[in-house]
């Protein structure tokens, strides 16, 4: 069952919002989103990001910017309100909230079209969208891709165009011009050309912040960004249209409970974080505390035990691959890691934190690492992609989130796949599928109160996902 706790906003927010969006993926929009939310702190607004989509990578830039934690916001894996309540709970408490947009504009499920895309979110938030155009090898033709997607959702409400990739001063004018002669729509300013400014890329997209060496911060790279756009972006009109947006839609809480009795048993939770994992949903973590959790961060790569008196562990998703040496040498982590799960310590996992578990990892070079030992298979690093996209979860076991017969919604993106895997023998607690007819597959290894797997779980597209999670660590009143 969802979460009850239903009550209508009423609250008529005059709250501060814009969506940067592109026209494809790759145009952009990380960089223009980051330059603008480091011009607006600069400027002393607290500024508060959110990213449209799954993914992790970007909100690890926007925290670095910011100041404030980011927060995903999916419209295929949640519903309406669950976004319009995430979304409002952090947003009053800033002076403007920027919303990174994910794909194409209009890009979504290849099955519910809309559904996920940034077109959608930006119409279930009522917000503006700034629209940005990869300049490189056009001229007047960019009055005709803006007029298209101007036309293409009248519900959609583009009130700007931000250029990238611009050659010249001559160059701009020109766009800029076709533009505004074409849609009556303001160009605000542009990026130039310029490759120093571009965020390293690896196998799963952007490098996290957290990674980057103290040569190359997020902060500095992000103060570069906004050094040019304050000599070619006219931020104010940015703000005005930020301002202008109009009521916020009324909604209905749906994820964090509005009653805050915790009058059931406190669970103690720890919590992996460091470079190796720290693929978390910030709402997932703070829902969890709502429902009564006490969460204790440790790390991997860095302790040797995990913390004392605990009920359960979460280890999220990262780049175990890029660490496996570190974390094959801590072996008294690995050690206390399973002799958790050995004991019954509730465990859950995903993807990055799935493959620590396991008896192995094989790296992208071939070369082969211990981890923890706990399920018997291994997982190795392959030259191609193995997952990507939303997956709906089927359970075909009683499991530590879900009852068997029960499913829920999710998202899967990883580049390993399990090794010395016998599908028939091994303990699965889900089939997952992509799309309507899409095959289905087995996934989440499960046994004594161990769940690992590589689907990825935002606890808004169902709160009972981490109500059952603290129930199974022996809390809670699910």
């Amino acid at each position: 069952m969802k979460n009850t706790n239903s009550h209508i906003c009423d609250e008529k927010d005059k709250i501060s919002r814009v969506m940067i969006a592109g026209v494809h993926s790759g145009v952009g929009k990380t960089t223009v989103a980051l330059g603008v939310m480091s011009l607006l702190r600069q400027r002393g607004y607290n500024t508060q990001g959110f990213k449209a989509g799954p993914d992790y990578i970007d909100i690890s830039h926007h925290y670095a910017t910011t100041g404030n934690r980011s927060r995903n916001l999916d419209t295929w894996m949640m519903n309406d309100d669950a976004c319009r309540e995430l979304f409002h709970r952090t947003a009053v408490k800033a002076r403007v909230s920027i919303i990174e947009g994910v794909m194409g504009l209009f890009d979504g499920n290849l099955n519910e079209p809309e559904k996920g895309s940034s077109a959608y979110l930006a119409k279930v938030l009522n917000t503006p969208v700034i629209l940005v155009i990869d300049a490189k090898g056009m001229a007047q033709s960019a009055g005709a891709v803006a007029l298209g997607f101007a036309r293409f959702d009248p519900d959609v409400q583009i009130k700007g165009f931000i250029l990238n990739r611009i050659g010249s001063e001559n160059h701009f004018n020109a766009i800029k011009s076709s533009i505004e002669n074409a849609v009556n729509i303001p160009v605000l300013g542009y990026l130039s050309k310029n490759m120093e400014i571009a965020i390293p890329e690896r196998h799963l997209g952007l490098v996290p912040s957290c990674e980057m060496d103290d040569e190359n911060t997020a902060n500095e790279f992000c103060k570069s960004i906004a050094d040019q756009m304050a000599q070619t972006l006219d931020v104010e009109k940015l703000l005005n249209i930020a301002n202008q947006a109009g009521e916020f839609p009324k909604f209905n809480n749906c994820v964090f409970p509005v009653n805050k009795d915790r009058s059931g048993k406190r669970v103690k939770v720890a919590v992996a974080m460091d470079k190796a994992f720290h693929f978390y949903y910030q709402d997932n973590l703070e829902l969890l505390e709502a429902l009564g959790a006490e969460l204790c961060y440790f790390s991997p790569l860095y302790d040797k035990t995990l913390p004392p008196e605990i009920d359960g562990v979460y280890i999220g998703g990262g780049f175990p691959e890029l660490f496996a040496a570190e974390l094959e040498a801590n072996k008294a982590m690995r050690g206390s890691v399973k002799k958790a799960c050995d004991k019954g310590v509730v465990v859950y996992a995903e993807c990055g934190g799935m493959m620590y578990l396991l008896d192995k990892l094989v790296d992208c070079a071939g070369k082969s690492y211990i981890m923890c030992g706990v399920f018997g298979v291994g997982s190795k690093m392959q030259n191609r992609r193995q997952g990507l996209g939303y997956i709906t979860a089927h359970s075909i076991a009683d499991n530590i989130l879900r009852k068997k017969g029960e499913e829920f919604r999710a998202h899967e993106f990883h580049w390993s796949s399990l090794i010395d895997a016998d599908d028939k023998t091994l303990p699965f607690a889900y089939k997952i599928q992509k799309g309507r007819k899409g095959k289905t597959k087995t996934d989440g290894l499960f046994k004594n109160g161990v769940l690992a797997s590589y689907t990825h779980i935002h606890f808004a597209e169902n709160p009972d996902l981490a109500a059952g999670l603290l129930k199974s660590m022996g809390g809670g009143s699910a």
